[in-house]
């Protein structure tokens, strides 16, 4: 039988480790905060004041550090314990969530934004190629199962996700030119359009490209 591989951090000092990984997140999530070239692994842990060393043992890959640092890697709900069960309610706690999210950590999210976007197949830990957003918004969205399809409430948290994106605000405001507060109120807006359609309209036609 094939031996089970063991992440570094999980084997023997287990606390210490995670601290040091976490140092090293912070680095690198620092780094990033000011803008320019992502930061190496070798950068990232002359900051956290650790050995390359020590790094490379929780971190193969600059990819892999900077999926690590990722704003959204640890965040597994959008909405409030308290937020009921009105599906508009939700959708709009998640995605006011969601964009002061990607406003407040722009500098990352463009980061991973053009790593997912180099040439060649994206790596898998490459946190916008997981979907986390479509998640959070099916999530919001579930009070709608009993007179949505699974299929069709995934279809409309596609849709959202699309307008609320790093991608939307790198378009609304590098090249449409819009002020931040403006295309941040204008992404969340488009969230809202989308569900009062679907509610009034109905989604496209499954296959429908028109």
């Amino acid at each position: 039988m094939k031996p089970v591989s063991i992440p570094y951090e999980r084997s023997g000092r287990t606390r210490q480790k995670q601290r040091t990984r976490e140092h090293l997140i912070a680095a690198s999530r620092a780094l990033l905060a000011r803008g320019g070239s992502p930061p190496t692994i070798q950068e990232a842990a002359a900051a956290a004041s650790i050995s390359r060393t020590t790094a490379y043992r929780y971190f193969p890959s600059q990819k892999a550090l900077l999926a690590a640092a990722h704003p959204e890697t640890e965040t597994a709900s959008l909405l409030p314990p308290d937020i009921g069960d009105d599906p508009q309610a939700r959708l709009q706690a998640a995605v006011q969530a969601f964009t002061h999210l990607i406003s407040e950590t722009e500098q990352q999210q463009r980061t991973m934004l053009r790593l997912s976007l180099e040439p060649g197949p994206p790596p898998r830990e490459l946190p916008l190629r997981k979907g986390r957003a479509i998640a959070w918004f099916e999530e919001a969205l579930a009070p709608l199962k009993p007179q949505m399809t699974d299929a069709d409430l995934h279809l409309l948290a596609l849709a959202i996700r699309s307008t609320t994106g790093i991608e939307s605000l790198v378009w609304l405001t590098d090249v449409a030119r819009l002020p931040r507060h403006q295309a941040l109120e204008l992404m969340q807006w488009s969230a809202r359009a989308l569900l009062h359609h679907a509610l009034t309209e109905g989604l496209p036609p499954a296959g429908d490209t028109s």
